[in-house]
């Protein structure tokens, strides 16, 4: 019988440009959101910054949670 060791399970790569692309894509999702509720409510430029302040944690707890084991 031919034996070739233990098989270890294949850890997932980290990709700047994936991380890069979830960093982005939440900010911009949470900015537009802001943006909509803004003008909703009579003020764009409130709700573009809202957004703005809300969105960059969540682009960035967003990146850590996807990439926390790579």
């Amino acid at each position: 019988m031919l034996y070739s060791g233990p098989v270890t399970p294949e850890r997932p790569t980290f990709s700047l440009a994936g991380a890069g692309s979830v960093l982005i894509g939440f900010t911009t999702a949470c900015i537009l959101v802001g943006t909509l509720i803004g003008w909703a409510a009579g003020s764009v430029g409130y709700g573009l910054a809202f957004g703005a302040v809300v969105g960059i944690p969540v682009g960035v707890a967003a990146t850590v949670i996807r990439y926390r084991n790579a």
